[in-house]
């Protein structure tokens, strides 16, 4: 796998896909790439919320449930009966490694829809109640958007996508300083503009993104 390469340029999106609040700002993100990609390139990295001790099963996290009626309180967002299953069950672990490794290989065949991939994942997850730990659900969000299947399971498989899952992380951590998510960040060369992300309305960030492209 070929050395994930930041655009000069660009709006980035730091999330994690197992990240409930980024599940929240999942479809304002895409509103926000689809109204501005036309002038600025957008992508999307993982930051790493569920790693080493915490990487553990849903159970181990109590405060989900309650957390969760307020992110759907807030932004409206839909947390699908399988989702609801996995919670229930509490067995099921969250490893973002294993999912910042997805959108690695995801993201390595269409860098361009990086988002879209983020997006892809936390359906999968929120949405149809899938562990992104398991190869046969990003082999199946890789098929459903035309990619080569094949690769991505590989690239899982052989650790590459896992290596560039660590990049992701040090990139978003100690370079763009991001430790909450999700985190919205305009990148201009060596310039970083943060910029709060849950709970904004698109004409905000529309707004914010003209001053910051002046």
């Amino acid at each position: 796998m070929s050395q994930f390469t930041l655009p000069a340029r660009s709006i980035v999106y730091v999330m994690d896909a197992y990240c409930g609040w980024c599940w929240g700002f999942s479809e304002r993100m895409g509103e926000f790439e689809v109204a501005n990609r036309h002038r600025v390139a957008f992508t999307a990295i993982s930051g790493g919320l569920f790693v080493g001790e915490r990487a553990a099963a849903i159970a181990n996290y109590p405060h989900i449930p309650k957390a969760n009626e307020c992110i759907t309180r807030l932004t409206g967002a839909v947390f699908s009966e399988g989702y609801q299953a996995l919670l229930n069950q509490g067995g099921m672990v969250m490893d973002s490694f294993d999912a910042a490794a997805a959108l690695a290989a995801l993201r390595a065949q269409a860098p361009a829809r990086a988002v879209h991939w983020a997006h892809e994942l936390q359906a999968g997850f929120y949405g149809r109640g899938q562990s992104l730990s398991e190869p046969a659900t990003i082999a199946f969000n890789a098929r459903a958007n035309g990619l080569n299947a094949s690769l991505v399971l590989r690239q899982l498989a052989d650790g590459s996508a896992t290596a560039q899952a660590r990049l992701d992380f040090d990139l978003a951590r100690n370079t763009f300083g991001a430790s909450s998510y999700p985190s919205l960040l305009y990148v201009d060369g060596h310039k970083v503009h943060k910029r709060p992300a849950t709970s904004r309305a698109l004409a905000t960030l529309n707004r914010e993104l003209d001053d910051v492209l002046g």
